[in-house]
Protein backbone atom coordinates (compact mmCIF):
# COMPACT_ATOMS: atom_id res chain seq x y z
CA UNK A 1 0.00 0.00 0.00
CA UNK A 2 0.83 3.81 -0.31
CA UNK A 3 3.30 5.18 2.03
CA UNK A 4 1.68 8.74 1.41
CA UNK A 5 -2.32 9.06 1.68
CA UNK A 6 -2.64 12.45 1.53
CA UNK A 7 -5.60 12.67 -0.68
CA UNK A 8 -7.44 10.66 2.43
CA UNK A 9 -8.41 14.00 4.33
CA UNK A 10 -8.40 16.66 2.81
CA UNK A 11 -10.46 19.32 1.51
CA UNK A 12 -10.43 20.18 -2.35
CA UNK A 13 -11.56 23.73 -3.57
CA UNK A 14 -13.29 23.00 -7.45
CA UNK A 15 -12.47 26.67 -9.14
CA UNK A 16 -13.35 27.61 -12.41
CA UNK A 17 -10.27 30.02 -13.52
CA UNK A 18 -12.32 31.98 -15.87
CA UNK A 19 -14.97 33.20 -13.11
CA UNK A 20 -12.34 33.34 -10.39
CA UNK A 21 -10.26 36.61 -10.40
CA UNK A 22 -9.07 38.58 -13.41
CA UNK A 23 -5.68 39.78 -12.89
CA UNK A 24 -5.18 42.17 -15.87
CA UNK A 25 -8.75 43.92 -16.83
CA UNK A 26 -9.86 42.05 -19.68
CA UNK A 27 -12.85 40.85 -17.88
CA UNK A 28 -11.62 37.42 -17.53
CA UNK A 29 -10.51 35.10 -14.66
CA UNK A 30 -7.13 34.25 -15.39
CA UNK A 31 -3.89 32.26 -13.72
CA UNK A 32 -2.48 35.19 -12.00
CA UNK A 33 -5.98 36.30 -10.60
CA UNK A 34 -5.99 32.97 -8.80
CA UNK A 35 -2.31 33.09 -7.79
CA UNK A 36 -3.21 36.39 -6.23
CA UNK A 37 -6.03 34.78 -4.31
CA UNK A 38 -4.41 31.62 -2.71
CA UNK A 39 -3.97 33.46 0.43
CA UNK A 40 -7.80 33.31 0.46
CA UNK A 41 -7.91 29.39 -0.18
CA UNK A 42 -5.65 28.56 2.70
CA UNK A 43 -7.74 30.90 5.16
CA UNK A 44 -10.85 28.64 4.20
CA UNK A 45 -8.83 25.70 4.87
CA UNK A 46 -8.45 24.14 1.62
CA UNK A 47 -6.05 21.54 1.04
CA UNK A 48 -6.32 21.09 -2.66
CA UNK A 49 -7.97 23.14 -5.73
CA UNK A 50 -9.26 21.22 -8.52
CA UNK A 51 -8.70 23.45 -11.60
CA UNK A 52 -11.52 23.16 -14.36
CA UNK A 53 -10.47 23.21 -17.62
CA UNK A 54 -7.62 25.57 -18.91
CA UNK A 55 -6.21 24.40 -22.16
CA UNK A 56 -6.52 26.08 -25.65
CA UNK A 57 -10.73 25.83 -26.68
CA UNK A 58 -13.05 27.28 -28.39
CA UNK A 59 -14.95 26.93 -25.72
CA UNK A 60 -18.59 25.50 -27.06
CA UNK A 61 -18.78 23.02 -23.79
CA UNK A 62 -16.71 25.86 -21.77
CA UNK A 63 -13.58 24.48 -21.96
CA UNK A 64 -14.17 20.52 -22.02
CA UNK A 65 -13.34 20.79 -26.15
CA UNK A 66 -10.30 21.09 -25.90
CA UNK A 67 -8.17 22.14 -29.30
CA UNK A 68 -4.37 21.68 -27.61
CA UNK A 69 -3.62 19.25 -24.35
CA UNK A 70 -0.32 20.80 -24.53
CA UNK A 71 -0.91 24.36 -23.66
CA UNK A 72 -2.87 26.76 -21.68
CA UNK A 73 -5.98 29.18 -23.21
CA UNK A 74 -4.24 32.61 -24.06
CA UNK A 75 -7.36 34.39 -22.22
CA UNK A 76 -5.94 32.70 -18.82
CA UNK A 77 -2.15 33.05 -19.19
CA UNK A 78 0.80 31.22 -20.06
CA UNK A 79 2.40 28.03 -19.06
CA UNK A 80 5.03 29.97 -17.45
CA UNK A 81 1.34 31.86 -15.43
CA UNK A 82 0.60 27.73 -14.51
CA UNK A 83 4.38 26.81 -13.38
CA UNK A 84 3.83 29.92 -10.99
CA UNK A 85 0.37 28.99 -9.50
CA UNK A 86 1.80 25.59 -8.75
CA UNK A 87 5.01 26.48 -7.45
CA UNK A 88 2.56 29.35 -5.25
CA UNK A 89 0.29 26.70 -4.43
CA UNK A 90 2.80 24.38 -3.03
CA UNK A 91 4.54 26.52 -0.95
CA UNK A 92 1.06 27.49 1.01
CA UNK A 93 0.95 23.50 1.84
CA UNK A 94 -1.38 22.86 -0.80
CA UNK A 95 -1.67 21.23 -3.62
CA UNK A 96 -3.47 21.53 -7.02
CA UNK A 97 -5.19 18.89 -9.44
CA UNK A 98 -5.69 19.64 -12.86
CA UNK A 99 -9.29 18.20 -15.36
CA UNK A 100 -7.81 15.74 -17.74
CA UNK A 101 -10.23 14.95 -20.38
CA UNK A 102 -9.83 11.74 -21.88
CA UNK A 103 -12.52 10.85 -23.56
CA UNK A 104 -12.79 13.25 -26.54
CA UNK A 105 -11.47 16.50 -28.01
CA UNK A 106 -12.73 19.37 -29.80
CA UNK A 107 -13.52 19.37 -33.89
CA UNK A 108 -10.98 22.47 -33.79
CA UNK A 109 -8.31 20.04 -32.44
CA UNK A 110 -5.28 20.17 -35.29
CA UNK A 111 -6.02 16.16 -34.71
CA UNK A 112 -9.57 16.04 -35.84
CA UNK A 113 -8.89 18.70 -38.52
CA UNK A 114 -6.18 16.34 -40.21
CA UNK A 115 -8.35 13.51 -39.37
CA UNK A 116 -11.63 14.65 -41.57
CA UNK A 117 -9.61 15.87 -44.63
CA UNK A 118 -6.92 13.44 -45.03
CA UNK A 119 -8.01 9.72 -44.80
CA UNK A 120 -4.55 8.50 -45.14
CA UNK A 121 -3.43 10.90 -42.25
CA UNK A 122 -2.27 8.84 -38.97
CA UNK A 123 -5.02 11.12 -37.30
CA UNK A 124 -7.49 9.28 -39.28
CA UNK A 125 -7.44 6.31 -36.79
CA UNK A 126 -7.34 8.78 -33.79
CA UNK A 127 -11.31 8.84 -33.46
CA UNK A 128 -14.35 6.36 -34.56
CA UNK A 129 -15.54 6.47 -37.72
CA UNK A 130 -18.42 4.46 -39.61
CA UNK A 131 -20.81 4.64 -43.07
CA UNK A 132 -23.23 4.06 -40.75
CA UNK A 133 -24.75 5.68 -37.94
CA UNK A 134 -26.44 3.05 -36.61
CA UNK A 135 -23.65 1.11 -34.51
CA UNK A 136 -23.25 1.17 -30.88
CA UNK A 137 -27.58 2.09 -30.90
CA UNK A 138 -27.60 0.16 -27.31
CA UNK A 139 -25.77 3.36 -26.09
CA UNK A 140 -27.69 6.23 -24.52
CA UNK A 141 -27.87 9.97 -25.14
CA UNK A 142 -26.26 11.47 -22.29
CA UNK A 143 -27.20 15.42 -23.47
CA UNK A 144 -30.27 14.81 -24.05
CA UNK A 145 -31.63 18.66 -24.50
CA UNK A 146 -29.38 19.28 -27.67
CA UNK A 147 -28.49 16.01 -29.26
CA UNK A 148 -30.38 13.24 -30.93
CA UNK A 149 -27.64 10.96 -32.01
CA UNK A 150 -24.03 10.12 -30.87
CA UNK A 151 -23.03 9.74 -34.70
CA UNK A 152 -22.56 13.31 -36.80
CA UNK A 153 -22.09 13.21 -40.18
CA UNK A 154 -18.89 14.93 -41.51
CA UNK A 155 -18.99 15.84 -45.16
CA UNK A 156 -15.30 16.40 -45.37
CA UNK A 157 -14.65 12.34 -44.52
CA UNK A 158 -17.43 11.38 -46.10
CA UNK A 159 -18.39 9.45 -42.65
CA UNK A 160 -20.07 10.01 -39.04
CA UNK A 161 -18.12 10.39 -36.65
CA UNK A 162 -18.87 8.98 -32.50
CA UNK A 163 -19.55 11.26 -29.48
CA UNK A 164 -21.11 10.92 -26.34
CA UNK A 165 -21.28 14.53 -25.66
CA UNK A 166 -21.93 17.54 -27.83
CA UNK A 167 -21.52 17.01 -31.74
CA UNK A 168 -18.36 19.52 -31.35
CA UNK A 169 -16.79 16.75 -29.30
CA UNK A 170 -15.31 13.86 -31.51
CA UNK A 171 -14.33 10.73 -29.29
CA UNK A 172 -11.06 9.66 -29.80
CA UNK A 173 -10.31 6.18 -30.52
CA UNK A 174 -8.96 3.53 -27.72
CA UNK A 175 -8.55 0.76 -29.81
CA UNK A 176 -5.49 2.80 -31.31
CA UNK A 177 -2.38 2.39 -29.75
CA UNK A 178 -0.95 5.67 -30.57
CA UNK A 179 -4.36 7.55 -28.77
CA UNK A 180 -3.22 5.34 -26.07
CA UNK A 181 0.35 6.64 -25.73
CA UNK A 182 -1.02 10.39 -26.47
CA UNK A 183 -2.89 10.37 -23.14
CA UNK A 184 -0.18 9.04 -21.31
CA UNK A 185 2.46 11.77 -23.12
CA UNK A 186 -0.27 14.55 -22.05
CA UNK A 187 -0.31 13.51 -18.71
CA UNK A 188 3.41 13.23 -18.03
CA UNK A 189 3.36 16.73 -19.69
CA UNK A 190 1.53 18.47 -16.81
CA UNK A 191 2.83 16.01 -14.05
CA UNK A 192 6.31 17.29 -15.09
CA UNK A 193 5.20 20.65 -14.33
CA UNK A 194 4.53 19.38 -10.71
CA UNK A 195 0.85 19.21 -10.48
CA UNK A 196 -0.43 16.73 -7.91
CA UNK A 197 -2.50 14.19 -10.19
CA UNK A 198 -5.81 14.88 -11.97
CA UNK A 199 -9.78 15.06 -11.83
CA UNK A 200 -10.32 12.13 -15.05
CA UNK A 201 -13.34 13.32 -17.16
CA UNK A 202 -16.64 10.86 -18.42
CA UNK A 203 -14.11 7.89 -17.71
CA UNK A 204 -16.29 5.32 -18.36
CA UNK A 205 -17.03 5.65 -22.36
CA UNK A 206 -13.70 5.25 -23.39
CA UNK A 207 -14.21 2.26 -25.62
CA UNK A 208 -16.79 1.13 -27.96
CA UNK A 209 -18.19 -2.46 -28.44
CA UNK A 210 -21.32 -3.33 -30.36
CA UNK A 211 -24.18 -5.30 -28.37
CA UNK A 212 -23.28 -3.27 -25.30
CA UNK A 213 -23.91 0.23 -23.80
CA UNK A 214 -20.34 0.80 -24.25
CA UNK A 215 -19.87 1.75 -20.47
CA UNK A 216 -17.74 0.63 -18.03
CA UNK A 217 -16.45 -1.95 -20.82
CA UNK A 218 -13.51 -4.18 -19.31
CA UNK A 219 -11.61 -3.11 -21.89
CA UNK A 220 -11.93 0.47 -20.36
CA UNK A 221 -10.76 -0.54 -17.34
CA UNK A 222 -8.14 -2.13 -18.64
CA UNK A 223 -6.52 1.47 -20.00
CA UNK A 224 -6.97 3.76 -17.33
CA UNK A 225 -4.95 0.66 -15.03
CA UNK A 226 -2.49 1.67 -17.66
CA UNK A 227 -2.48 5.31 -16.71
CA UNK A 228 -2.76 4.02 -12.79
CA UNK A 229 0.75 2.07 -13.43
CA UNK A 230 2.10 5.06 -14.96
CA UNK A 231 1.19 7.29 -11.86
CA UNK A 232 2.84 4.63 -9.49
CA UNK A 233 5.99 4.02 -11.59
CA UNK A 234 6.96 7.46 -12.17
CA UNK A 235 4.90 9.87 -10.15
CA UNK A 236 3.88 7.61 -6.82
CA UNK A 237 2.58 11.30 -5.05
CA UNK A 238 0.45 12.13 -7.31
CA UNK A 239 -3.44 10.84 -7.99
CA UNK A 240 -6.25 9.97 -10.28
CA UNK A 241 -9.92 10.99 -9.55
CA UNK A 242 -12.25 9.22 -11.49
CA UNK A 243 -15.81 11.08 -13.28
CA UNK A 244 -17.99 8.06 -13.28
CA UNK A 245 -21.53 9.48 -12.88
CA UNK A 246 -23.25 5.44 -12.20
CA UNK A 247 -24.82 3.13 -10.24
CA UNK A 248 -22.93 2.48 -6.91
CA UNK A 249 -22.48 -1.45 -8.31
CA UNK A 250 -21.02 0.07 -11.41
CA UNK A 251 -18.76 3.02 -9.85
CA UNK A 252 -16.80 0.31 -7.31
CA UNK A 253 -15.38 -1.08 -10.18
CA UNK A 254 -13.07 1.92 -10.99
CA UNK A 255 -11.07 1.29 -7.49
CA UNK A 256 -10.25 -1.74 -8.95
CA UNK A 257 -7.97 -3.79 -6.61
CA UNK A 258 -6.47 -0.58 -5.20
CA UNK A 259 -4.88 -0.16 -8.88
CA UNK A 260 -7.13 1.66 -10.81
CA UNK A 261 -8.06 4.99 -9.30
CA UNK A 262 -7.14 6.35 -6.47
CA UNK A 263 -10.69 8.75 -5.91
CA UNK A 264 -13.76 8.50 -7.64
CA UNK A 265 -16.46 10.85 -7.05
CA UNK A 266 -19.79 9.38 -4.84
CA UNK A 267 -22.58 10.80 -7.50
CA UNK A 268 -25.43 8.39 -6.15
CA UNK A 269 -24.93 9.67 -2.87
CA UNK A 270 -25.57 13.55 -3.80
CA UNK A 271 -28.88 13.35 -5.11
CA UNK A 272 -30.58 11.44 -2.07
CA UNK A 273 -28.71 14.41 0.20
CA UNK A 274 -31.01 16.31 -1.41
CA UNK A 275 -34.17 14.00 -1.66
CA UNK A 276 -33.25 13.66 2.02
CA UNK A 277 -33.75 17.43 3.37
CA UNK A 278 -36.73 18.33 0.92
CA UNK A 279 -38.80 14.90 2.53
CA UNK A 280 -37.15 15.43 5.80
CA UNK A 281 -36.65 11.66 5.72
CA UNK A 282 -32.73 10.06 5.72
CA UNK A 283 -34.19 6.85 4.30
CA UNK A 284 -32.95 6.89 0.65
CA UNK A 285 -29.00 8.46 1.88
CA UNK A 286 -28.66 5.77 4.25
CA UNK A 287 -30.08 2.96 1.69
CA UNK A 288 -27.75 4.28 -1.00
CA UNK A 289 -24.56 4.18 1.95
CA UNK A 290 -25.54 0.96 2.62
CA UNK A 291 -25.46 -0.63 -0.99
CA UNK A 292 -22.36 1.05 -1.68
CA UNK A 293 -19.67 -1.98 -1.89
CA UNK A 294 -16.44 -1.13 0.10
CA UNK A 295 -13.21 -0.06 -1.55
CA UNK A 296 -9.78 -1.14 -1.11
CA UNK A 297 -8.06 0.25 1.85
CA UNK A 298 -6.18 2.68 -0.27
CA UNK A 299 -9.09 4.10 -1.78
CA UNK A 300 -10.99 7.19 -1.03
CA UNK A 301 -14.60 8.69 -2.26
CA UNK A 302 -14.94 12.36 -3.16
CA UNK A 303 -17.99 13.51 -1.89
CA UNK A 304 -19.91 17.05 -3.12
CA UNK A 305 -23.40 19.17 -2.68
CA UNK A 306 -22.65 20.78 -5.89
CA UNK A 307 -19.99 21.27 -8.84
CA UNK A 308 -19.48 23.14 -12.05
CA UNK A 309 -22.43 21.39 -13.70
CA UNK A 310 -26.19 20.69 -13.49
CA UNK A 311 -27.07 18.37 -10.46
CA UNK A 312 -27.48 15.37 -12.02
CA UNK A 313 -30.59 13.61 -11.13
CA UNK A 314 -29.63 10.19 -13.66
CA UNK A 315 -28.60 7.69 -10.71
CA UNK A 316 -32.69 8.29 -9.16
CA UNK A 317 -35.30 6.24 -9.66
CA UNK A 318 -38.01 7.81 -12.10
CA UNK A 319 -40.71 8.78 -8.91
CA UNK A 320 -37.48 10.20 -7.16
CA UNK A 321 -36.51 12.11 -10.29
CA UNK A 322 -40.13 13.62 -10.34
CA UNK A 323 -39.88 14.45 -6.79
CA UNK A 324 -36.31 16.59 -7.11
CA UNK A 325 -37.59 18.38 -10.29
CA UNK A 326 -40.71 19.59 -8.78
CA UNK A 327 -39.50 20.49 -5.58
CA UNK A 328 -36.00 21.69 -6.39
CA UNK A 329 -36.49 23.09 -10.39
CA UNK A 330 -40.64 24.08 -10.66
CA UNK A 331 -39.35 25.92 -13.28
CA UNK A 332 -38.30 24.39 -16.98
CA UNK A 333 -35.50 27.38 -17.21
CA UNK A 334 -34.07 25.31 -13.80
CA UNK A 335 -33.66 22.47 -15.88
CA UNK A 336 -31.03 20.95 -17.97
CA UNK A 337 -30.41 17.38 -19.53
CA UNK A 338 -31.32 15.05 -16.78
CA UNK A 339 -30.55 17.49 -13.82
CA UNK A 340 -30.96 20.70 -12.34
CA UNK A 341 -29.20 24.19 -13.10
CA UNK A 342 -28.81 25.63 -10.20
CA UNK A 343 -26.45 26.49 -7.13
CA UNK A 344 -26.33 25.39 -3.65
CA UNK A 345 -27.90 28.43 -1.79
CA UNK A 346 -30.85 28.62 -4.10
CA UNK A 347 -31.65 25.38 -3.51
CA UNK A 348 -31.80 25.87 0.22
CA UNK A 349 -34.18 29.31 -0.38
CA UNK A 350 -30.99 31.33 0.95
CA UNK A 351 -31.23 29.47 4.13
CA UNK A 352 -28.08 29.77 5.82
CA UNK A 353 -28.91 27.23 8.22
CA UNK A 354 -29.54 24.96 5.96
CA UNK A 355 -26.72 25.22 4.20
CA UNK A 356 -24.38 25.22 7.17
CA UNK A 357 -26.45 21.55 7.87
CA UNK A 358 -25.45 19.86 4.29
CA UNK A 359 -21.74 21.00 4.60
CA UNK A 360 -21.78 19.47 8.27
CA UNK A 361 -23.59 16.32 7.01
CA UNK A 362 -21.40 15.89 4.16
CA UNK A 363 -18.04 16.45 6.11
CA UNK A 364 -19.46 13.89 8.67
CA UNK A 365 -19.63 11.57 5.74
CA UNK A 366 -16.27 8.73 5.01
CA UNK A 367 -14.70 10.47 1.71
CA UNK A 368 -12.75 13.98 1.19
CA UNK A 369 -15.58 16.77 0.44
CA UNK A 370 -15.03 19.09 -2.25
CA UNK A 371 -16.83 22.64 -2.23
CA UNK A 372 -17.49 24.60 -5.60
CA UNK A 373 -16.18 27.69 -5.44
CA UNK A 374 -18.80 30.65 -4.01
CA UNK A 375 -20.50 28.41 -2.36
CA UNK A 376 -18.87 28.86 0.84
CA UNK A 377 -20.47 32.26 0.71
CA UNK A 378 -23.55 30.90 -0.77
CA UNK A 379 -23.35 32.61 -3.93
CA UNK A 380 -26.65 32.76 -6.02
CA UNK A 381 -27.22 31.49 -9.96
CA UNK A 382 -28.42 33.20 -12.91
CA UNK A 383 -30.88 30.56 -15.12
CA UNK A 384 -31.71 33.01 -17.46
CA UNK A 385 -27.97 32.56 -18.52
CA UNK A 386 -27.20 29.44 -21.30
CA UNK A 387 -26.63 25.90 -20.90
CA UNK A 388 -24.40 25.28 -17.71
CA UNK A 389 -23.54 29.16 -17.29
CA UNK A 390 -26.10 29.75 -14.45
CA UNK A 391 -24.10 28.33 -11.61
CA UNK A 392 -20.44 29.62 -12.71
CA UNK A 393 -20.75 33.15 -12.53
CA UNK A 394 -18.25 35.64 -11.32
CA UNK A 395 -16.66 34.92 -7.83
CA UNK A 396 -18.67 38.23 -5.36
CA UNK A 397 -15.05 39.23 -3.45
CA UNK A 398 -16.39 42.57 -2.56
CA UNK A 399 -19.56 44.90 -2.48
CA UNK A 400 -16.81 47.24 -5.14
CA UNK A 401 -17.53 47.17 -8.79
CA UNK A 402 -17.94 44.39 -11.02
CA UNK A 403 -18.23 42.10 -7.12
CA UNK A 404 -14.33 42.76 -6.94
CA UNK A 405 -13.93 40.31 -9.77
CA UNK A 406 -12.28 42.77 -12.25
CA UNK A 407 -11.35 46.30 -12.67
CA UNK A 408 -12.80 46.61 -16.00
CA UNK A 409 -14.36 49.78 -16.67
CA UNK A 410 -17.30 49.35 -19.33
CA UNK A 411 -17.81 45.92 -16.70
CA UNK A 412 -18.15 43.81 -19.81
CA UNK A 413 -17.13 40.33 -18.00
CA UNK A 414 -17.12 37.11 -19.28
CA UNK A 415 -20.25 36.02 -17.63
CA UNK A 416 -22.84 39.43 -15.94
CA UNK A 417 -22.64 39.75 -12.39
CA UNK A 418 -25.09 38.99 -10.42
CA UNK A 419 -26.33 42.54 -9.36
CA UNK A 420 -29.90 42.40 -8.57
CA UNK A 421 -32.14 40.15 -5.47
CA UNK A 422 -30.99 38.52 -2.26
CA UNK A 423 -27.74 37.00 -3.80
CA UNK A 424 -26.19 40.49 -5.31
CA UNK A 425 -22.67 40.84 -4.87
CA UNK A 426 -23.64 44.21 -3.15
CA UNK A 427 -24.57 41.96 0.10
CA UNK A 428 -23.05 39.17 -0.93
CA UNK A 429 -19.32 38.98 -0.77
CA UNK A 430 -16.20 37.72 0.68
CA UNK A 431 -15.36 40.82 1.91
CA UNK A 432 -18.59 40.90 4.16
CA UNK A 433 -18.48 37.42 5.28
CA UNK A 434 -14.78 37.66 6.69
CA UNK A 435 -15.66 40.50 9.04
CA UNK A 436 -18.58 38.53 10.28
CA UNK A 437 -17.69 35.52 12.93
CA UNK A 438 -21.15 33.60 12.36
CA UNK A 439 -21.03 34.05 8.79
CA UNK A 440 -21.66 30.93 6.54
CA UNK A 441 -18.02 31.44 5.33
CA UNK A 442 -16.61 31.11 9.00
CA UNK A 443 -18.86 28.63 10.23
CA UNK A 444 -17.76 26.45 7.23
CA UNK A 445 -14.16 27.42 7.97
CA UNK A 446 -14.79 26.22 11.53
CA UNK A 447 -15.94 22.78 10.33
CA UNK A 448 -13.05 22.31 8.08
CA UNK A 449 -10.74 23.15 10.81
CA UNK A 450 -12.21 20.54 13.48
CA UNK A 451 -12.23 18.01 10.84
CA UNK A 452 -8.63 18.17 10.38
CA UNK A 453 -8.24 17.78 13.89
CA UNK A 454 -10.03 14.06 13.66
CA UNK A 455 -8.02 11.59 11.97
CA UNK A 456 -11.06 9.05 12.40
CA UNK A 457 -12.42 11.01 9.04
CA UNK A 458 -9.57 9.55 7.15
CA UNK A 459 -11.22 6.05 7.58
CA UNK A 460 -13.86 4.60 5.97
CA UNK A 461 -15.78 3.11 9.16
CA UNK A 462 -19.24 4.27 10.07
CA UNK A 463 -22.27 3.55 12.11
CA UNK A 464 -26.06 4.44 11.91
CA UNK A 465 -27.42 5.59 15.06
CA UNK A 466 -30.89 6.62 16.01
CA UNK A 467 -32.53 5.28 12.56
CA UNK A 468 -36.12 4.69 14.50
CA UNK A 469 -36.15 8.36 13.50
CA UNK A 470 -36.26 8.99 9.74
CA UNK A 471 -35.99 12.54 10.12
CA UNK A 472 -32.19 12.58 11.85
CA UNK A 473 -29.46 11.67 10.53
CA UNK A 474 -26.69 10.31 12.92
CA UNK A 475 -23.48 8.44 12.30
CA UNK A 476 -20.78 7.10 15.11
CA UNK A 477 -17.46 7.55 13.25
CA UNK A 478 -14.72 5.28 14.85
CA UNK A 479 -15.50 3.32 17.68
CA UNK A 480 -17.82 3.50 20.29
CA UNK A 481 -14.90 4.04 23.05
CA UNK A 482 -13.29 6.76 21.64
CA UNK A 483 -14.97 8.17 18.11
CA UNK A 484 -17.27 10.64 17.36
CA UNK A 485 -21.44 11.24 17.27
CA UNK A 486 -22.34 13.41 14.12
CA UNK A 487 -26.44 14.16 14.76
CA UNK A 488 -27.79 15.97 11.92
CA UNK A 489 -32.00 16.61 11.91
CA UNK A 490 -33.28 17.24 8.56
CA UNK A 491 -36.73 18.33 9.80
CA UNK A 492 -38.43 21.10 10.11
CA UNK A 493 -39.33 20.27 13.94
CA UNK A 494 -37.62 19.66 16.97
CA UNK A 495 -36.29 16.08 17.09
CA UNK A 496 -35.57 14.65 20.61
CA UNK A 497 -31.83 12.22 20.57
CA UNK A 498 -31.43 9.13 23.17
CA UNK A 499 -28.03 9.73 24.30
CA UNK A 500 -28.18 7.85 27.27
CA UNK A 501 -25.97 5.40 26.26
CA UNK A 502 -23.12 7.45 25.89
CA UNK A 503 -20.96 9.56 28.01
CA UNK A 504 -20.53 12.49 25.62
CA UNK A 505 -19.17 16.15 25.30
CA UNK A 506 -19.85 18.62 22.34
CA UNK A 507 -17.38 19.43 20.08
CA UNK A 508 -19.88 21.97 17.73
CA UNK A 509 -23.06 22.80 17.02
CA UNK A 510 -24.81 24.87 13.94
CA UNK A 511 -25.70 28.53 14.78
CA UNK A 512 -29.46 27.59 15.04
CA UNK A 513 -28.93 25.22 18.19
CA UNK A 514 -29.27 27.86 21.35
CA UNK A 515 -28.35 24.32 23.73
CA UNK A 516 -27.34 21.50 23.68
CA UNK A 517 -28.23 20.67 27.09
CA UNK A 518 -28.91 16.36 27.65
CA UNK A 519 -31.02 16.53 30.16
CA UNK A 520 -29.81 13.87 32.67
CA UNK A 521 -32.48 12.04 34.02
CA UNK A 522 -33.95 10.62 30.24
CA UNK A 523 -30.37 11.67 28.46
CA UNK A 524 -32.56 13.44 26.16
CA UNK A 525 -31.02 16.46 23.88
CA UNK A 526 -33.76 18.20 21.88
CA UNK A 527 -32.34 18.84 18.31
CA UNK A 528 -33.70 22.22 16.87
CA UNK A 529 -35.19 22.20 12.94
CA UNK A 530 -32.18 21.93 10.69
CA UNK A 531 -29.44 21.91 13.78
CA UNK A 532 -26.55 19.74 14.05
CA UNK A 533 -24.43 18.69 16.75
CA UNK A 534 -21.23 16.60 16.75
CA UNK A 535 -19.78 14.71 19.78
CA UNK A 536 -16.52 13.26 21.21
CA UNK A 537 -17.11 10.14 23.42
CA UNK A 538 -15.27 10.23 26.63
CA UNK A 539 -13.16 7.89 26.65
Amino acid sequence: MEKNLWYKNLVFYEVHTRAFFDSNNDGIGDLRGLTQKLDYLKHLGVDCIWLLPIYPSPLKDDGYDISDFYNVHPDLGTLDDFKTLVEETHKRGMRIIADLVVNHTSDQCAWFKEAESNPDSPYRDYYVWSDTDQKYSDARIIFIDTEQSNWTWNEKAGKYFWHRFYDCQPDLNYDNPAVREEMKSIMRFWLDMGIDGFRADAVPYLIEREGTNCENLPETHEYLKELRALIDRDYPDCILLAEANQWPQDLRPYFGNGDEFHMAFRFPLMPRIYKSIAAGDTTSMINILEKTPEIPENCQWCTFLRNHDELTVEMVTEDEREFLWNFYAPEARMRLNLGIRRRLAPLMGGDPYKIELLYALLFSLPGAPIIYFGDEIGMGDNIWLNDRDGVRTPMQWSAAKNAGFSEREDGRLFLPVIDQGDYRYQVLNVENQMKDENSLFNRLRGLIALRKQNDIFDTQEMEFLFRENKGLFAILRGSRRDGLICVHNLTDTPQPVDLSGFNVRVLTQSANQSSSYINTEDGTLLLEPYAYVWFKINS
